[in-house]
Parts: C-alpha cells; sequence; structure tokens
C-alpha cells in the first residue's frame, strides 16, 4: 500500500526518507531518520518497532545490512513486512516479505533504496530510482521530492495516494525537512505546492535556527 525511498547524500552525509501512501498519515509510522545516522522506511503490514530498534543498532556502528537482519529476526511476521534501511556511509538494506500484497518488491542504488507494495509494477520503483541517480547534484530534499512525483507519474499505489512525506536530517538533531500531507485528495500536487513554500520560506528559517555547537546539552 506504499512505496518509498531511504536515502543518504554523499555530497552532504544528509539522510532522509520519503513515502507516499493510499492510506492516511503515512509519515506518522513509516518514515524514521536520526541525523548522522541513517533512515529507514518501515511499511507494508507496519511495525515501526523494525524501524526504531534499527535506528538504535545503526547508531551503535552497525551497518545497514546488519541492523535489517537483526530487526527480521525478533519479527514472527516479518513476511508480512517490508523496510527500506541507509546508514551514514551509504551501504543500503531492503526487505520485502512473500506476503507484501503485489505487486511489491524493492531495489537498490546508489545511497538509496527503493520499496513498495501494491503498486502499478515494477515501473514505479525503476522509475523513482532513476530520479533518485538524475538528480544527485540536487539536495536531498528535492531529490526525495522528485522521486516520489516520479513513482506516481509511473503508477504510483494501485489506489493512488492519500498521504506523502519527504522527511531529511542534516547535522542538527531537528529535521531540516519534514513536509507531510496527511490526508488529501491530490497529495503529490499538494506536494508540489508545500515543496515550493518549503524551498522558499521554511529552509532560510531552519538554516538560521540554533546549532547543536551553540547551545551545548545540560550537564
Amino acid at each position: 500500500m506504499t512505496f518509498s525511498i531511504v536515502a543518504r547524500c554523499a555530497r552532504t552525509d544528509q539522510v532522509g526518507v520519503a513515502a507516499a501512501t493510499a492510506v492516511q498519515a503515512v509519515g506518522k509510522l513509516a518514515c524514521h531518520a536520526i541525523a548522522r545516522v541513517g533512515a529507514i522506511a518501515s511499511q507494508a503490514m507496519t511495525n515501526p518497532y523494525l524501524a526504531y530498534d534499527g535506528l538504535r543498532l545503526l547508531q551503535r556502528g552497525e551497518s545497514a545490512p546488519q541492523a535489517l537482519r537483526r530487526v527480521l529476526a525478533t519479527d514472527a511476521d516479518a513476511e508480512k513486512r517490508q523496510v527500506g534501511v541507509v546508514d551514514l556511509q551509504g551501504r543500503t538494506a531492503a526487505w520485502t516479505g512473500r506476503e507484501a500484497i503485489p505487486w511489491a518488491g524493492h531495489l537498490a542504488g546508489r545511497g538509496c533504496t527503493v520499496q513498495g507494495n501494491r503498486l502499478a509494477g515494477p515501473q514505479v520503483l525503476e522509475s523513482a530510482l532513476a530520479s533518485m541517480h538524475d538528480t544527485e547534484h540536487l539536495d536531498l530534499a528535492e531529490r526525495l521530492t522528485l522521486a516520489l512525483l516520479a513513482g506516481d507519474t509511473a503508477g504510483g499505489d494501485l489506489q493512488g495516494e492519500r498521504s506523502v512525506n519527504v522527511l531529511v536530517f542534516s547535522t542538527e538533531e531537528y529535521a531540516l525537512c519534514d513536509i507531510r500531507i496527511d490526508d488529501h485528495e491530490a497529495p503529490m500536487e499538494e506536494l508540489r505546492r508545500l515543496f515550493a513554500v518549503y524551498q522558499e520560506k521554511i529552509l532560510p528559517l531552519v538554516r538560521n535556527l540554533p546549532k547543536r555547537s551553540d547551545i551545548p546539552p545540560p550537564e
């Protein structure tokens, strides 16, 4: 019921995840990332703990493949899950359980994976991945936005999309980008509008927020 992208930018070390689905609020449970650690998409019959625990393992220095193997080993319903993982070194891993709604699958790219279920076909992921590769000169938030739009143009979710999230972290603990469309008749068109607002108005504000280096945590 969802297609997503997890990615790390080799130029900036930004990490991010983007997803679209036919149900509401995809960003709440499917999209997860931590600055200077990695990003995880957890979808299909969603188990958010695969992402929570996977990110903790990445924080401890495990690679994306190691973290994915370990969290799947704890889940008795792993065949119902779909997961994509990228770590700060750009290593990736993905899983599509045999019980994911067809068409379902995943593809690995340069510093990214794309995954989806209940899709119009493999062309959805192929188009999203091609977009990620063709836009490596752009900032990660824009690349993820364009990749979602490319996947949607190629057919997207068989039942259409209802919600979208583009989530990116740079060096700070707060998100550099968090565009959430939780329930909309035309979320991809709304994504185009909100991304333009983000670039013009939100991003300059976020870049001027206090930095951790200026405000040390309390002892």
